[in-house]
């Protein structure tokens, strides 16, 4: 990672804004507004329902009449989330494409702030930034950039493969149209994973940069978000991001990456299993310890594996169960602080 002084956006690019909407016409006019809100650039935002049952498409077609900057696609029917995304891709006009849900909320200047970057440095495929979640009120964000980080693609493919695990929320990438074309879209054959998925194919084809210091997206958390209804479980999270990475890896190029992948799934599915027996959740155990062992079946040689194994009905006592999640909040505290620091 190469570590630069960001400087001003001195080009007026185009940048598409696709706002995929599903019932969250009550969200929709503030994430337009947050769209909008971008000096220096020329921006369109495309609002696609997908046959909503709410006033979506209404509050859309208002948005529009009023700024010639947004346009409004409606399905008839309802055809998913991918099918959503793309389908609004598809109409993009831009040098740079950015997909914010009809729920959450870009920063004032984040897409100039990105966009500066892209510009700057035109081998960079992909440039995002540190999001923030809330509930309620939207925070006041922080805009100040501190730097730019730069990496090589495969440097930061690797670090990805290394803990498999997808560093970016969604709200706050922003992604050269260039590459959106050669990749194809999100792929519908990965619907729960196609983000992560997404991130990778650009990093193959060039590099990865991220704005440092400023908050560039606020990820609203509810109850509705699809992360927390449609696709909620740890099972069904590894398998989906086991499925990302051997799609990536399909060709046969860069089975040294395609390894540390799958051993990092199988660690971090093995840690799982274990949080699921400590829980008594056996039916989880067992699938954790069996995509561990499709995944990298030396994973039976690991000291995690061992202490899996060695109390099969469970944690031998309290103190281990409270060890056990202690450790597992530690863990997971470190590799929130380093997200937040340097964005891998």
């Amino acid at each position: 990672m190469r570590l630069t002084r960001a400087v001003p956006l001195r080009t007026t690019p185009t940048v598409s804004v696709v706002v995929p909407c599903h019932n969250y016409g009550h969200f929709l006019p503030d994430a337009v507004s947050s769209a909008l809100d971008q000096p220096g650039l020329d921006l369109e935002v495309v609002v696609v329902d997908d046959a909503s049952t709410d006033d979506s498409a209404d509050v859309a077609r208002r948005l529009a009449a009023r700024d010639d900057r947004v346009r409004v696609l409606v399905h008839r029917a309802n055809r998913g989330h991918i099918a959503t995304y793309n389908d609004g891709l598809a109409e993009a006009r831009g040098d740079y494409v950015v997909l914010l849900s009809a729920d959450d909320l870009l920063t004032p200047g984040s897409l100039t702030r990105s966009v500066a970057l892209l510009e700057r440095h035109p081998a960079v495929t992909l440039a995002y930034g540190a999001p923030v979640s809330f509930t309620g009120t939207p925070p006041v964000p922080t805009t100040r950039v501190t730097g730019w980080s730069l990496w090589p693609g495969r440097t930061w493919l690797r670090r990805v493969c290394a803990t498999a695990r997808n560093p970016i929320v969604n709200p706050e990438a922003v992604l050269r149209r260039s590459v959106l074309d050669e990749v194809g879209g999100y792929d519908p054959r990965h619907p729960f994973a196609a983000d992560l998925l997404l991130w990778m194919q650009a990093a193959r084809r060039g590099d990865v940069g991220r704005v440092n210091g400023a908050h560039q997206a606020l990820y609203r958390v509810h109850g509705q978000n699809m992360t927390t209804t449609d696709f909620a479980g740890v099972l069904t999270n590894q398998r989906t991001v086991h499925a990302a990475f051997e799609e990536l890896f399909a060709d046969g190029a860069d089975d040294d990456l395609r390894r540390t992948a799958r051993r990092a799934i199988a660690t971090e599915a093995v840690r799982e299993a274990r949080m699921a027996q400590a829980a008594g959740d056996r039916a989880t155990l067992d699938g954790l310890a069996d995509l561990a062992l499709t995944a990298y079946p030396s994973i039976t040689g690991t000291r995690g594996w061992r202490a899996l194994h060695r109390h099969p009905s469970g944690p031998a006592s309290a103190l281990e169960r409270r060890v056990l999640t202690s450790s597992h909040a530690l863990r997971w505290s470190a590799r929130s602080r380093r997200w937040r620091l340097v964005g891998t």
